[in-house]
């Protein structure tokens, strides 16, 4: 009788818990079963490589062979343990070595012809196996993600003759080469976006404490065309941030692609997704966009448009920064760090307050009714973006400041929120925020008849809060003042909305 151990990773939301393949071979009759908790594609595993190892001219042992993924109570999805059971069966029959193999990691699907496929998720199992000290070996595909990962030992290779030959001392398998760190430079630029400062002035607003945006205004106004523009104003990932965008899109996907690695991620979902694609989910829990919007923008367009069901489940995200999926046999916890933006006209036709309108009171009641009031609650700022005049469409004059410049200030307002406070003020919490305020009397008294006036709940408040204080960090002061609540409190009077009107005074 003979046994061998081979290191795997499986995959649960972007962890990768250790697994150990442990095959024994054994008299009776010829067979090879799979235990561990294995869902179907992997008890099929046993037909591909049985087909791999006749195909590339080793020896299928005419024995008892019994495959233990464990642990047991770990569910085992997907072909990415073929090559680890490969490499087992071919230790424990005395074809390979099996010492040779103590010190690495191996994942990979195997095609009938021995050839390496890859497998979601090769970014977190690198970081999983730098922790443990051993080397992973991926798919020549899934290299380049694997090489994100700084200080990690990797290995990748096309072939199981080419994975036996670097175990045998024969030809060595060569480390991937991590892809070059890519700017923004084919960014759209902000001094596109001509006319509509207050606009702009949001948009900066934002990006520099993580706010939510509405835009509201009718077709052609440039809504779109300026929510496009925030992540060339957001400041560069950091290393870590990029690894965490990195692996949510890798679990995603088993694709090899790192291009833009470095780039704030940028999601335009369309009004007809449904929930499960928006915050993930399936029998098998998968990330949805606003996993894939960690870390950058999440753009909804023709927001009332959306099921307004599906729009609820944006509401604990927002709050939290993550959503949790739970199933009957897992519960899988993504990251979910987006910042909002959302777009809408203020009518069915679009032209509220314009001749051209000929929608009912009740028409644009019902429409505006679509989005609640506390997703509503929770945007930071609701903007109106005014149609452009026939000069500013067709004057070639100065173009406005550049995605440079305002990125400038963005990063020098963000730096002071992170030294000062550790953490943008989108998301101070209440104690915090009063701290950082450090509001005199007179403020208090004015915001409280300011926040009587408007009708705005508990939560609101503290949006208004959050957005003075980053006005002052834009302005370098200390506290903020009169003008910056007067600013932050004309950002909530779209508030309006609920009592079917959208007009900014």
């Amino acid at each position: 009788m003979s046994l061998a151990v081979i290191h795997s990773r499986a995959q649960l939301g972007i962890e990768a818990p250790a697994v150990t393949v442990e095959v024994h071979l054994s008299n009776g009759l010829p067979g090879l079963s799979i235990v561990g908790l294995p869902e179907t594609a992997v008890k099929e595993a046993k037909d591909r490589v049985r087909s791999a190892l006749l195909n590339t001219q080793f020896e299928f042992p005419l024995r008892r062979i019994t495959v233990n993924l464990a642990p047991a109570d770990l569910p085992k999805e997907g072909g990415r343990y073929d090559l680890a059971i490969a490499l087992g069966i071919l230790c424990a029959s005395g074809q390979l070595p099996a010492e040779a193999l103590s010190q690495y990691e191996v994942i990979g699907e195997l095609a009938l012809s021995g050839a390496l496929r890859p497998v979601p998720g090769a970014l977190p199992a690198a970081l999983q196996a730098r922790r443990a000290g051993r080397t992973l070996l991926v798919p020549e595909d899934n290299g380049p993600q694997a090489a994100l990962v700084e200080g990690a030992s990797v290995r990748q290779a096309d072939h199981l003759l080419a994975v036996c030959a670097h175990f045998l001392a024969q030809s060595p398998l060569p480390a991937p080469l991590p892809p070059t760190a890519e700017h923004d430079e084919a960014l759209p630029d902000l001094a596109e976006v001509r006319g509509q400062h207050q606009a702009r002035r949001a948009l900066e607003v934002a990006a520099a404490g993580g706010h939510s945006l509405l835009f509201v205004g009718p077709p052609g106004s440039g809504k779109t065309m300026l929510a496009s523009r925030l992540p060339s104003i957001l400041p560069p990932l950091t290393q870590d941030e990029a690894l965490e965008v990195a692996a949510v899109a890798s679990v995603a996907s088993a694709g090899s692609e790192t291009q833009g690695w470095r780039q704030r991620p940028f999601r335009a979902p369309h009004h007809t997704a449904s929930g499960v694609a928006l915050v993930g989910g399936g029998s098998i829990p998968r990330p949805g966009e606003i996993s894939l919007a960690h870390q950058g923008v999440l753009f909804l367009d023709e927001l009332p448009e959306f099921d307004r069901r599906v729009l609820e489940v944006l509401r604990e995200p927002l709050e939290s920064g993550e959503i949790r999926i739970s199933r009957a046999a897992r519960q899988v916890c993504y990251p979910a760090g987006f910042q909002l933006v959302a777009a809408m006209n203020p009518c069915p036709c679009g032209y509220f307050g314009q001749v051209r309108c000929r929608c009912n009171p009740g028409q644009v009641s019902r429409y505006q009714g679509r989005i609640s009031g506390p997703l509503l609650d929770r945007l930071d700022l609701h903007v109106e973006v005014p149609p452009l005049g026939s000069h500013e469409m067709t004057c070639s004059g100065t173009p406005g400041e550049a995605s440079a410049q305002v990125r400038a200030r963005v990063v020098a307002a963000r730096r002071r929120q992170l030294e000062e406070r550790g953490c943008l003020n989108s998301r101070l919490g209440a104690g915090q925020l009063e701290a950082a305020c450090g509001l005199c009397d007179g403020e208090r008294e004015f915001l409280a008849q300011a926040l009587e006036r408007l009708g705005l709940s508990a939560r609101a408040y503290h949006r208004v809060l959050r957005v003075a204080r980053t006005l002052a960090d834009l302005e370098g002061l200390a506290t903020p003042g009169r003008p910056q609540l007067l600013e932050a409190l004309g950002y909530r009077k779209q508030e309006r909305l609920r009592a079917g009107s959208v007009a900014v005074s």
